[in-house]
């Protein structure tokens, strides 16, 4: 080969190992300077672990700070697959099981143990390099079975079965047993500790836990598990508010995480005793309710029994505060177990804000009242009924009775539709409606709590509509929004936004946050409210149509109303919505109360609202007089106390 010849190759083979070095040295430097973070993200995902330390949710308190709703300390027991089937991580327990049977092994320090561990663990990947694959597994499994099963209250064979169909489809974590009490938990995490099992391990967590669990269900609402996935690729289950008070406030009352970062050999098993950094958890704020739990049982108790007395399946009771907008109790029927969570396809509907109806009578308010704060008429104003059957144009209007005469108070009083209708159209269509919407209707009250209808009220221009709309047809309501005003006329005549969350209050007792009352509208001058408090105090005696409404030793004032219930778009025959919507004491209201009953089908009796919504308001406005501490207003008939009670 020629001298040349021998140049060139050198040269080329010096070509390509200074290309390759340069190509190498431009790799390095691009992982030193520019990819660095990303390698070093890597490595940590890899030999580092964080685990998620869970806050405290917050309690839900009623106003008298009774615990409605706290969370307890709970644990559950994960399976890594990963690490259950790796030989160099489970030889770890099966070495222990073999050498802590071993004389003088209690005698022993942890470094000796230990040491006897290694020892051992060297002498079974031996012994398993000759036996079939996945023996060591099997043996694995049948170690951790006898050992946590019992304690976990799982049968051997149930836990055997979940190992082995997470191992068949590949699942890296799985949760073996969910829930445990706080010191099952830690009895388990004990003996995996003793035994030095690989691949279990304990998560802590906390569990809804609801003290009065059948008691405003659909108000406190109830929490579930939310699936989140860590930075590590780990699922982490999280309790947030799915329903009720629960979700509606769940920024005050979920907290903050905290984690603490645990380093691991490269194979991801915990280097014992090593903990890089820690951020603890913070609590939730607790959130307290405008409820009162006294009132709450008064009504749900009798709810349920004016339910099953009148066959009916569906209905709801409010109380409110009419100077505050507060909601002292709210129920709803049907309902649910807030700790079993059964029935939920059925019961969830929270009816007091969610179903709309026709109201009937009870919307009679809204143009005696206009009518009264216009100035168009007073409350002994005479109003000619027409003997029961009013006809102009397309418009037929009837009553249930052949009035001729009668006053403001008394169209109230005897509840005539046709009175109603005259008093409306001496607003007018456009201002009868801007009155209902001042009112309430054909908007959310806005309370703190989801699903809230806002029912249906709109001008159709028909006179037909406009007339039936004045006595409660031809729009839908809620039994809130009912409510709400009624507590117009108790009050001061200002329509009050409901509410139902009274503060939220920080583990130290601080205020965080409180709702004040909030008015929406004025509705009615004070003195006009007064005067309809007065005619609907007409209602309840022994002329009205509430005369069962009454309340020993108290002045009642409320509006019955019935309307026929609608079915694929065709009214019902014999089939009602009735309600009562009262106050007590008239003069100066303590609370207002609105009874509704759907489709009560009971026999032998008059399927009104006077009939069997109104004796429902007076068992419950009985009890609330005596809870509430609301001195008397009249003598105590003691005969008519005791056939009330």
């Amino acid at each position: 080969m020629s001298s040349r010849a021998f140049q060139s190759r050198c040269l080329l083979l010096c070509s390509v190992l200074v290309t390759g070095l340069s190509l190498l040295s431009v790799r390095l430097i691009r992982i030193q300077l520019w990819d660095r973070k990303h390698y070093a993200d890597k490595a940590r995902l890899t030999f580092e672990r964080r685990e998620v330390l869970p806050g405290l949710r917050g309690k839900i308190v009623d106003r008298n700070e009774e615990v409605l709703a706290k969370s307890m300390p709970v644990g559950t027991i994960w399976v890594n697959v990963r690490h259950l089937t790796d030989p160099l991580v489970i030889s770890y327990p099966l070495a222990h099981e073999r050498v802590s049977t071993d004389p003088g092994w209690d005698e022993l320090d942890s470094s000796a143990r230990k040491r006897r561990i290694l020892a051992e663990r060297s002498v079974i990947l031996k012994e398993f390099e000759e036996m079939p694959p996945g023996a060591m597994v099997e043996k694995a499994i049948a170690q951790a079975v006898s050992i946590l099963a019992r304690p976990l209250g799982l049968k051997r064979e149930d836990m055997r079965g979940k190992i082995k169909k997470a191992i068949d489809r590949g699942t890296g974590e799985f949760a073996l047993a969910k829930d445990l009490p706080a010191d099952a938990a830690e009895g388990v995490r004990e003996l995996i500790s003793k035994h030095w099992l690989e691949g279990f391990f304990l998560r802590e967590s906390f569990k809804r836990w609801y003290t009065s669990p059948d008691l405003a269900a659909h108000v406190i609402g109830y929490t579930g598990e939310t699936v989140i996935t860590d930075e590590a690729g780990d699922k982490l289950f999280v309790q947030t508010g799915k329903f009720g008070v629960e979700a509606a406030t769940e920024g005050f009352l979920a907290g903050r995480d905290g984690w603490q970062e645990h380093r691991r050999a490269p194979n991801g098993a915990r280097i014992p005793g090593d903990s890089s950094s820690l951020m603890p958890p913070r609590a939730g704020l607790n959130v307290q309710l405008t409820l009162d739990m006294g009132v709450q049982s008064i009504i749900e108790e009798e709810l349920d029994a004016g339910l099953k007395e009148y066959k009916s399946e569906r209905g709801c009771v409010i109380v409110m505060d009419p100077k505050t907008g507060e909601i002292l109790g709210m129920v709803s029927r049907p309902a649910f177990n807030l700790n079993q969570l059964e029935n939920l396809d059925t019961g969830a509907a929270n009816f007091a804000l969610q179903a709309i109806y026709e109201p009937g009578s009870t919307i009679k308010i809204v143009a005696a009242g206009a009518a009264l704060n216009e100035r168009l008429v007073g409350p002994q104003t005479s109003v000619f009924c027409h003997n029961g059957y009013y006809r102009q144009g397309k418009v037929e209007v009837e009553d249930h009775a052949p009035y001729g005469y009668l006053t403001v108070e008394g169209v109230l009083q005897k509840s005539s539709n046709i009175g109603a209708y005259k008093l409306g159209q001496q607003l007018g269509t456009t201002r009868f409606y801007e009155y209902l919407s001042k009112w309430g209707y054909g908007h959310k009250t806005g309370i703190l709590l989801s699903g809230e209808s806002k029912g249906i009220v709109r001008d159709t221009e028909n006179a037909v509509d406009f007339s039936r709309a004045t006595f409660g047809y031809a729009l839908a309501v809620t039994p809130l929004q009912v409510a709400s005003a009624y507590c117009v006329v108790a009050g001061d005549g200002k329509l009050r936004k409901p509410h139902i969350v009274k503060s939220v209050i920080a583990n130290d007792g601080t205020v965080v946050e409180r709702y004040e009352p909030e008015v929406v509208n004025t509705v009615l001058r004070p003195e006009v409210a007064k005067s309809m408090r007065k005619a609907l105090e007409k209602v309840v005696d022994v002329k009205g149509t509430a005369v069962q409404a009454s309340v020993p030793g108290y002045r009642v004032a409320g509006k019955t109303g019935t309307a026929r219930r609608i079915k694929d778009g065709c009214y019902q025959d014999g089939h009602y919505t009735v309600s009562f919507a009262g106050m007590l004491p008239a003069e100066n209201p303590a609370f207002v109360c609105v009874v509704v009953i759907d489709d009560p089908r009971a026999e032998g009796i008059s399927l009104y609202g006077g009939t069997i919504a109104a004796p429902i308001f007076s068992k419950i406005g009985t009890r609330l007089a005596g809870h509430m501490n609301i001195p008397p207003t009249e003598p105590v008939d003691e005969d008519k106390l005791a056939g009330n009670q």
